[in-house]
């Protein structure tokens, strides 16, 4: 499993929006606040039952990650 000590949390409970709109706005975000991409997203195995690329990051489930909640990151 890969690491990630240092992250963003991006919130979206926003029921229209799909979860690869979702990603793409918190990793957009992550850019421009970080000067970087992130390059892997963890997600709540609620939303997402097996790993998958989007916009260039690596989104894989993760219990300890809430419900509409995404964990922008780049790995360790």
């Amino acid at each position: 499993m890969s690491k990630m000590l240092i992250g963003m949390l991006w919130f979206d409970k926003d029921k229209i929006t799909t979860l690869e709109e979702k990603i793409e706005a918190a990793a957009a975000h992550y850019e421009n606040k970080h000067g970087e991409p992130a390059d892997q997203c963890f997600v709540n195995p609620a939303h997402l039952e097996k790993r998958i690329n989007v916009a260039g990051l690596a989104v894989r489930p993760s219990k300890t990650v809430l419900k509409n909640h995404f964990w922008l990151g780049k790995k360790e």
